[in-house]
């Protein structure tokens, strides 16, 4: 239970609440206790003698005390509640904190689907039991105390039972709840299982659809499914074998009380009130420790969700913020790479980028050019540290990354990824996603440059038109757009444009990159671009072209001098562009 114990930190803003919830069990237990007492007294003062004074009164006060019980209860299960949601909320809150401070490298290994498994089905459990903890959980001990030492003032004979049978009880909760971790812990991972299934199906779709795999994905899902649905049975199993074997004792202690203290009533060693009395505060001592056994399948499940939970919180970010963080009132643009080596989670047997060494000037368009796996997006994701480097260093302006604040550094770089990704909400929210204070007129430039303005203008409400999750109501080629607007927008010193093209026609593309020289071309906005392209025709007129050959940088030049130069960039021209102009193809030999 240490995993639960340690998030009920994240109560400490509810305290006081909770505080008087606890306070409040402590009249519901008493008035609950009470009641006994009351009705030994009625059958012994007021039903032997027949006295009906002693009834009346005593059974008002019994009403009272019921009444009493209730009216706390109610005020006990407000408080709890609240507790418990506002206990929820924050701890969802300190999970989507802990997500956007991790790096790439660590939501390599979290994945979506067991990210979101945590933050709503595993927070919910752990929910339960503190809501519960604040009633049930916490109400049960002491009644059940309360009644054992009611129950030995009243008769210390018949309070011998519970030494029979509380040993019995802890020996029962201690065998199921070895099982029950671990069953409700496989669960939730069924469960994770399932929703990275249901994940990748939404997502994909349409690519399920075009290439009819619909019978495939549903057979993944339905074997994901009942993987789940065996694990819940064998938990639900467990508890149903549990919960008998508890009733079964609690009912043998109920006839023992009986039987016995029949006996002893008979042989008028205890009045008549006295066992009716014996056998309600054995029922209450043996009832509550029933209600807790009961507890045991949402505690084991709670605590193997605080496990997973816990896994999140403590998980630190691959890339660490710099104890005195470096910082540039005017940053250049200018980025150099000076030996540097990577490796996907710290894997020095396979890097997949290993010395590279170059400089990119303020200004300057260096395009990165290479087979698929050559390492070029890993490249580009170095620069605003979405990795570190495994060895060697990288500089922005002549300071090491590392070294920089990193939300200075990433306000200075403006990045288009790979993938497209929108937001739901306006053409224009998304578009000012990184600069929410921009105008409507910056907006409008920014998505001149990136050639969007056009389609824009087209849409049925212009740049308030409402865009559909991931922007599937638009091409690829407008999610593109789209997106280097939004990277052009906060105005960066460096921009990244991560294959972010590929889905745009040669016309668009040549319009786009002429925009963004021209803005390069202004020396107060000198923007270092750095371009990942498959295309060839992408990367013709950059400064300077890197040729990546598996993970190592087999040429540096210009596109005359690779041309001339370099045979591996001659092949990549050769099948997408066919033979070279005469004169550009240089010395072949």
């Amino acid at each position: 239970m240490r995993s639960l114990l340690r998030l009920y930190r994240f109560l400490r803003p509810y305290r006081v609440r909770a505080a008087v919830a606890l306070m409040l069990l402590l009249v519901m237990v008493t008035a609950d206790l009470v009641i006994p007492h009351l009705t030994q007294r009625v059958i012994d003062q007021g039903i032997v003698p027949k006295n009906l004074y002693v009834i009346i009164t005593t059974a008002l006060y019994m009403v009272g005390a019921a009444i009493l019980s209730a009216s706390v209860a109610l005020i006990n299960n407000y408080l709890s509640v609240s507790v418990a949601m506002g206990f929820a909320a924050d701890l969802r809150s300190a999970l989507m904190r802990k997500v956007q401070s991790f790096s790439f490298a660590n939501l390599d290994t979290l994945q979506t689907g067991k990210l979101i498994v945590r933050s709503t089905s595993d927070v919910n459990m752990v929910q339960v039991v503190v809501m519960l903890s604040l009633r049930i959980l916490t109400r049960a001990p002491i009644w059940a105390v309360g009644a054992i030492v009611l129950l030995i003032f009243t008769s210390p004979r018949l309070a011998l039972i519970m030494a029979v049978a509380v040993p019995l009880i802890v020996v029962l909760v201690w065998f199921f709840a070895r099982k029950a971790r671990t069953m409700f812990l496989l669960m939730q991972q069924r469960l994770d299982r399932l929703n990275i299934v249901l994940q990748e199906n939404l997502a994909g779709m349409r690519v399920v659809k075009a290439f009819v795999r619909t019978a495939h994905e549903m057979a993944r899902f339905g074997e994901a499914n009942e993987e789940l649905m065996n694990r819940t049975i064998q938990a639900s199993q467990l508890m149903a074998v549990f919960i008998p074997f508890m009733l079964l004792i609690l009912n043998l202690a109920i006839v023992s009380a009986v039987w016995i203290g029949g006996r002893m009533a008979t042989a008028g060693q205890m009045t008549v009130g006295e066992v009716v009395a014996a056998i309600n505060y054995l029922s209450f001592a043996l009832f509550p420790i029933l209600m807790l056994a009961g507890m045991l399948g949402p505690l084991a499940a709670a605590d193997a969700s605080a496990r997973r939970i816990l896994e999140v919180l403590d998980a630190e970010p691959e890339v660490g913020k710099p104890r005195q963080a470096a910082t540039f009132a005017h940053p250049k643009g200018r980025i150099v790479f000076e030996n540097v080596s990577f490796s996907y989670r710290g894997n020095s047997t396979e890097p997949v980028l290993s010395d590279v060494s170059f400089s990119a000037e303020p200004g300057e368009t260096v395009a990165i050019l290479g087979a698929t796996g050559s390492g070029k997006s890993t490249l580009i994701h170095l620069i605003p540290r979405f990795y570190d480097v495994t060895s060697g260093r990288i500089t922005f302006d002549g300071i090491d990354v590392r070294d920089l604040d990193i939300h200075l550094l990433r306000s200075a770089i403006g990045v288009a990824l790979q993938e497209a990704v929108l937001f739901s909400g306006t053409v224009r929210d998304n578009i000012r996603y990184g600069h929410p204070a921009a105008t409507d007129e910056e907006v409008m430039a920014a998505a001149r440059a990136a050639q969007a303005d056009e389609f824009i203008a087209e849409l049925p409400k212009g740049y308030d038109t409402v865009i559909g999750q991931r922007g599937v109501t638009l091409s690829g080629g407008q999610r593109q757009r789209i997106a280097i607007a939004r990277a052009l927008l906060v105005k960066p010193k460096v921009l990244i444009l991560d294959d972010s093209t590929s889905a745009l026609d040669i016309e668009t593309e040549v319009r786009l990159q002429e925009a963004l020289d021209r803005l390069i071309a202004d020396s107060k906005n000198a923007t270092t671009r750095f371009i990942v392209a498959q295309r060839i025709s992408t990367v013709l007129l950059a400064d300077r072209i890197l040729l990546l050959d598996q993970g190592r940088i087999n040429a540096v030049g210009t596109h005359r001098q690779l041309l001339a130069s370099n045979t591996m960039y001659r092949d990549i021209y050769r099948s997408q562009l066919g033979e070279p102009p005469d004169g550009e193809a240089g010395d072949h030999g």
